[in-house]
Formats: C-alpha cells, structure tokens, sequence
C-alpha cells in the first residue's frame, strides 16, 4: 500500500464523516444509546404546577435515530480496505447486523452503513485475493440490506433509472473492450519477445555450429594432407588418416544438418576463441553455482561414451539454464544434476527443492527456456519444465542419439 493510497483513503474517510455529520441528523445522536422519545419538564409560570411529559419538538418522537456512533463506526473500516478489502467488507457488514440488537438504527444510520458496504463491496471484488468468498459476500450483502423495514438502500427517482441501467452497462462494455485489447497487446507483446528470443538463440546456435563444423572440416583436411605424403611409404598409417578423415566428415555432415536453414546475426560482438563446453566442463560450472550458495549433486549413469560436440554443447547448456534460474528463483536450494547415457538418447534431468527468489528474478522473462527449446530442437532433443508438486522445479532434456 503506497502512501498515496493511504492518503486517499484517510481522506475519503474524513470527507465521508463530515458529508454525514452535516447532512443527516446522525450528529444529535452520536453519543446517544437509548431514547424513549420523551422529555420530562417543569413549567415555572404556574405555582405548584404538576410534573407533566412533554413530547419533544424534534420531528422523531416516533421512530428515534438511535446511536449515531453506530455510522462512525460502520465507515473508520474503510481505512484498511486495501489491505484488508475482504475483512474491511466482512467488518462493516457486522457491525450493520450488530446494531440490530436492541434498538434498530434509524434511517439515515443504515443509508451510511449501506454507502460505506458499496465502497467496501467494490474494494473487495477488485482487490481481494480470495475472489470467490468476495464475490459471495455482495449478494449476501444485499439480502440483509433488502431485510430492513427502515429503507436502508436509498430511493431512486424514476427519471434517473435509464442512466444507472444504461450506465453500468456502457462502463462494463468499455471495461471489457479495454480489457481485451490490453490483453491482446500483451500477446502480441509476448510474441515478439519470444521471436526475438528465437532469433538471437538461432544466431548463437549457428556461431557455435560454425565453430564445431570449421573444426571438423580443418582435422579432415590436416588428416588427407597426412595421408597423401605417407601414402607410398606407410599404407597403414595412410589407412588410418584417411578413417579420421572418415569420422571427420560424418560429424561435420551432422552438424551441417543442424545448421543449415539457421541465420546468424548480422553484427557479432562477441567473437571469442575459447574452446565450446561439453559435458566434461560440468565440474567448473558446479564448483562457480556451488560458490553461489546451491548445494549441487550431480550423478553420472549408464554408459558413458563420445558424444558429437553439438549434442554436448546442448547438453551443458541445458545444465547451465537450469542451475541458473535455480541461483535466481531458488536462493539456498538444493539441486540435483543427473546425466543418463541410454544406447538412443541422452537424458539430462535438474531438479532443485524450491528457495527464495531473488531480486533478479524480477527481471525474468522465460527466454532462457525459449532458446533452450530451440537448441534442443536442432538436433531433434525436447526440453520439459515445471513445478514439481512436491516443491522446487525441475528440468528435463532429451536428446537422441545415433545407434553405435
């Protein structure tokens, strides 16, 4: 609660007390708690005159007002419907049924509870995050209003009725109107991120699939240039360059297939030499979240054999998105990395046991997992992300493999 909702709702609150103190009668009762509607006085002018009741001039002899306080009280509630717009209703609402024991306020006492119950009824509605039991309570807020003897609820001239009909209805339209069309800015919003996203992870992807493939080509090279010089004086050596060549080549095939129909950016400001992660580089990106405060377990099962160096390159990013929101969105928790080598697929799984969000994760705007899907996808791999029901999150990637 901001200091400027709370300066308006003390305003509202006084401006609501004055408008009632001076335009009822409610302020000749305030302090009152019973009446009997009569006054007992002693006439002087005649000598050994009697003691007489003498009816009032005031015009509610009949129907008293009862206790003022009764709508003072019914209104200082207001002060906290921001911050506690469900209980602000509920309060008001007893404090209405309250007075009813005893003598029954007057008119002009349950018209005040019944303005102060609208403002509190709407507070709820918007601003409650128990949003079926607000929206219960207004209709049962209606029922004991419309129980009154006394017309709580005030009278409505018959030439205003079109326009508190036609009104509310042109307001909700309106409100609908701008409620769609903020939501379909914030999709259209949402879609451009997302191919934003798309796009600079598919530049990245094909910066690193370059890097792979110019690998590969330049060994096969180096491998035939060997293999022609020995290729009269060593046949078997000349054998063996010519099926690193071989290798060479299916890898580089590989990674061409992934790359092809991939764009890369046009301006490039982080060229960097340094050698492209795998697996084996999950020790230091370990011991760097660990130093972050996350407990890491990391488990290796099945048997481990050479992957091609894009499917690691996916692989240890996987591991480094999913440890990282951990850092962001679950401060102190513990995580646990599993890498399951199966003869079709790879099977990357982090889980993290749930923790304090931190003052990054405000900024989050899922993209990570975007480009994650995306990366996977080039190589025919699939990313799953959610909750787990018993807390904490968990990530899972699969990647196929090609049958040794």
């Amino acid at each position: 609660m901001t200091p400027r909702n709370w300066a308006f709702d003390v305003l509202l609150v006084a401006v609501f007390i004055v408008v009632v103190l001076s335009g009822t009668d409610i302020a000749g009762h305030l302090f009152e708690t019973t009446s009997d509607g009569t006054t007992v006085m002693h006439i002087p002018d005649i000598p050994g005159a009697p003691v007489v009741p003498v009816l009032p001039p005031e015009p509610w002899p009949v129907n008293p007002q009862g206790p003022g306080w009764i709508a003072v009280a019914a209104i200082l509630p207001l002060l906290m419907r921001r911050r506690y717009p469900l209980g602000t209703l509920m309060v008001i609402l007893g404090i209405t049924v309250l007075s009813l024991h005893g003598e029954s306020p007057g008119t002009d006492i349950l018209r005040v509870s019944f303005y102060a119950c609208v403002i509190a009824g709407y507070t709820a509605a918007a601003y409650s995050p128990y949003r079926v039991p607000a929206l219960a309570a207004l209709p049962l807020a209606a029922l004991l209003y419309s129980s009154f003897h006394d017309l709580a609820v005030p009278i409505v001239p018959v030439g205003t009725v079109p326009f508190l009909v036609l009104l509310p209805i042109g307001l909700a339209v309106n409100g609908m109107r701008t409620w769609r069309q903020h939501a379909d800015r914030l999709r259209r919003e949402r879609a451009d991120a997302l191919r934003e996203a798309t796009r600079q992870e598919r530049a990245r992807i094909a910066r690193d699939l370059h890097d792979i493939v110019t690998h590969n080509v330049s060994m096969m090279v180096i491998q035939a240039g060997a293999a022609r010089k020995v290729l009269d004086t060593a046949p078997e050596a000349s054998r063996e360059a010519l099926l690193a060549v071989e290798e060479g080549g299916r890898a580089a095939l590989g990674e061409l297939r992934g790359v092809m129909g991939l764009l890369a950016a046009a301006d490039d400001d982080e060229q960097t030499l340094t050698p492209q992660p795998g697996l084996a580089q999950l020790p230091p990106l370990i011991d760097r979240v660990r130093d972050a405060g996350i407990d890491v377990t990391v488990t290796t099962s099945g048997d481990r054999h050479p992957l091609p160096a894009g499917v690691e390159l996916a692989a240890y990013r996987v591991v480094q998105e999913a440890l990282t929101n951990t850092v962001k969105h679950a401060s102190g928790a513990r995580a646990t990395v599993d890498v399951t080598y199966a003869p079709d697929e790879l099977r990357i799984t982090v889980t993290d046991t749930g923790g304090r969000p931190t003052p990054e994760s405000a900024g989050s705007t899922g993209r990570g997992l975007a480009g994650l899907r995306e990366r996977l996808a080039v190589y025919g791999g699939t990313l799953q992300a959610a909750a787990r029901l018993t807390g904490g999150y968990r990530v899972q990637a699969q990647l196929p493999l090609e049958s040794r």
